[in-house]
């Protein structure tokens, strides 16, 4: 399972909660998945969730759907 967040205080980046591997900060950009770190200090009260669908061609969709065909094998 796996939530996507636009933060009100930096509109560059998207914030991701993805089970099993908490909190990850990555570019709001092509292909920017490539450059995700762990989000420290994460203030929810900043947070907005947006649907995956926004994160289109930033490379997290493909990693969750690689992600999930693991889970399944």
């Amino acid at each position: 399972m796996a939530r996507l967040y636009r933060s009100t205080s930096d509109c560059q980046h998207w914030l991701t909660w993805i089970e099993g591997s908490g909190w990850l900060r990555f570019p709001a950009r092509a292909n920017g998945w490539d450059e995700r770190c762990p989000a420290t200090a994460v203030n929810r009260r900043q947070l907005q969730r947006v649907p995956l669908r926004l994160a289109f061609h930033t490379g997290l969709l493909e990693f969750l759907d690689r992600h999930a065909l693991d889970r399944a094998a």
